[in-house]
């Protein structure tokens, strides 16, 4: 018999490149992971859904295939909440008149961060929405710059806090509640992933003593901040992995299918440093009229290393305006589906100067048959699991016989149509990145975890230089 108190809680990470699907079975504070598995995703740009019908497509396949794998019946899921564009703003609340007696509890706080969103005044209320809230201090009246952690349990007649107030666009988060209406999912919960990601991926001293978190997705990068176990700062920009690939694919002429494999099996930065790799070369063998093509990995290093380049200097550019680009006593740390790239790592630290570590998911839940749940790429869907265990305690799925108990009343029909069959341009069918004969073998030195390295001071001047206008061809749209 099924224990009462065990819950199942779904996460979806809607990315530009990847639909994400975790399922983890959660008994009190034991969270074991049961399934998780990634999908081509279409319909999404710089992590936004922007076509309902494309996005709805794969993401009810996942549905299925995870619910007739499991033997469940999804009903709920927890979804992440774009992360571009998000801009950042301050807002303040008070409570008084509670008695000199009166303890602060959670829960006032609570209520204070709520009433600070909400009493925030939004330029666009039509277009905008508040995305989240994080407290950055407390006054009791008295007292003043006091963290969360040391206002709860102290009496005061007065409770006043500061928050980052973060806020995006209305119209992505309606976007969402269509695709998931469209699959069939009701009551979803939509969750800013910043902090969730963060708490799923740095250590406690990290946060504590000052660190960036930087987060390479395929079509946005983040950079979220920390000092005194705080989230002081967050920023995104509009370019991503996805980036890299269009690269590959506009200056080697192939298709963004193969650009992306080519991408993700012989990519690496600072092709000086990749010593008898450099000298091979990529033949891909051409099905058409069209002629073989040579691929030079070295030159493939020098094209992603250009974008990398652009990309690490715009978020320099945001650390140093956050304020904190001095004190993060514990460097960068890098995660997402780009963090794998090889010497990713040692190119940042030469960059920038700062320590540097790719961030794993942290071993806070169990797992068995789901082993990329571990890789750098699952780290938002782990935070998405943590964040609901914490916060929501919902049950998104029912097991069979809960599902056939509950069908008293009719169910109306799924307007989704039945998708197509898999595309094979996605995935070969023995897992392989490309399609047989199209690549000739190359031998290629597996790729190393970098160390953490001391770094020196950021010399800010260029950056700022870099920066300036580094938005301006971006579509108004997206800004």
């Amino acid at each position: 018999m099924t224990d009462m108190t065990e819950k199942h809680i779904v996460a979806i990470d809607l990315g530009t490149y990847k639909i994400a699907l975790t399922v983890a079975k959660v008994n009190g504070n034991d969270v074991q992971i049961i399934y998780y598995k990634e999908t081509p995703s279409a319909g999404i740009r710089y992590s936004s859904v922007f076509n309902v019908m494309h996005v709805t497509e794969p993401l009810a396949k996942a549905i299925r295939t995870a619910e007739e794998e499991l033997g469940i019946k999804i009903t709920q899921a927890v979804v992440g909440m774009p992360k571009y564009p998000v801009r950042q703003e301050t807002s303040t609340g008070k409570i008084e008149g509670r008695g000199d007696d009166e303890y602060i509890t959670n829960e006032h706080v609570a209520f204070l961060k709520s009433e600070a969103a909400k009493a925030y005044p939004l330029m666009n209320p039509d277009k905008e929405a508040i995305y989240g809230a994080v407290a950055q201090s407390f006054s009791d009246g008295e007292n003043f710059q006091i963290i969360e952690e040391d206002i709860i349990g102290m009496t005061s007649d007065t409770l006043e806090g500061n928050f980052k107030i973060f806020v995006g666009k209305k119209s992505d988060l309606n976007k969402i509640d269509q695709v998931m209406a469209k699959v069939g999912i009701a009551g979803n919960r939509k969750i800013f992933t910043a902090d969730s990601t963060a708490k799923a991926v740095l250590t406690e001293s990290e946060m504590e003593n000052g660190v960036a978190l930087i987060d390479f997705g395929s079509g946005s990068t983040t950079v979220t901040i920390y000092q005194e176990n705080i989230m002081r700062h967050y920023a995104s920009i509009p370019f991503g992995c996805r980036n890299i690939t269009d690269d590959i694919k506009t200056e080697f002429q192939v298709s963004e299918r193969l650009a992306e494999n080519i991408k993700l099996g012989f990519g690496a930065c600072m092709p000086e440093k990749l010593q008898n790799l450099s000298d091979k070369v990529i033949h891909i063998r051409s099905n058409s009229v069209e002629p073989d093509k040579q691929v030079s990995v070295k030159y493939l290093s020098e094209i992603i290393t250009a974008r990398v380049e652009e990309i690490m200097m715009a978020i320099l550019y945001e650390i140093h305006q956050s304020g904190f680009a001095d004190d993060l006593r514990s460097g960068l740390v890098i995660t997402g589906g780009g963090a794998q790239t090889a010497n990713l790592g040692n190119f940042i630290y030469e960059l920038s100067g700062y320590r540097v570590r790719t961030g794993y998911p942290k071993a806070l839940f169990s797992c068995q048959g789901c082993e990329d749940i571990n890789e750098t790429s699952a780290a938002t869907s782990i935070g998405l699991i943590l964040a609901a265990k914490d916060e929501f305690c919902v049950n998104c799925a029912l097991t069979k016989e809960e599902d056939m108990a509950d069908k008293t009343a009719e169910e109306p029909e799924s307007s989704v149509t039945e998708p197509a069959e898999d595309n094979a341009e996605n995935e070969q069918e023995d897992g392989s990145l490309f399609k047989k004969g199209e690549v000739e073998e190359v031998q290629v030195e597996p790729k190393k975890k970098e160390k953490d390295k001391k770094g020196l001071k950021v010399v800010w001047d260029k950056f700022t230089v870099f920066c300036g206008n580094l938005y301006e061809n971006v579509n108004e749209d997206h800004v």
